[in-house]
């Protein structure tokens, strides 16, 4: 399984997320509920990184994503991210049992 957390502030703003596991869908190399995550999550990294230049700490195993934000002030970031957890939220409710969304209030 999946399972993708989701942080956020007091105030409902996301401050990053942590995503790992293997759906078990299918085969490795053939888990669509994989590569459709892997796709979601990689452009939203890629967004936060390249195209916006947010400060972003972003660290990458295999099978295992954290994106933590230094600073949004724009709130660029916040939707970003909160776009990707209603993504998987949609996927999770598609792929039932291989993906797992939840969200924690870090308090600072």
């Amino acid at each position: 399984m999946i399972t993708a957390k989701f942080y956020n502030d007091s105030q409902n703003r996301m401050l990053g997320f942590h995503i790992s596991g293997h759906a078990g869908f299918a085969d490795v190399g053939s888990d669509i509920a994989c590569a459709s995550v892997s796709s979601a999550v990689m452009m939203t990294v890629n967004a936060v990184t390249d195209v916006f230049k947010l400060n972003a700490k972003v660290k990458v195993n295999e099978n295992d994503i954290l994106l933590k934000l230094v600073s949004d002030s724009e709130g660029l970031g916040d939707k970003l991210i909160l776009s990707l957890l209603v993504h998987l939220d949609m996927l999770s409710d598609e792929f039932a049992g291989c993906i797992k969304v939840e969200t924690k209030e870090v308090r600072p």
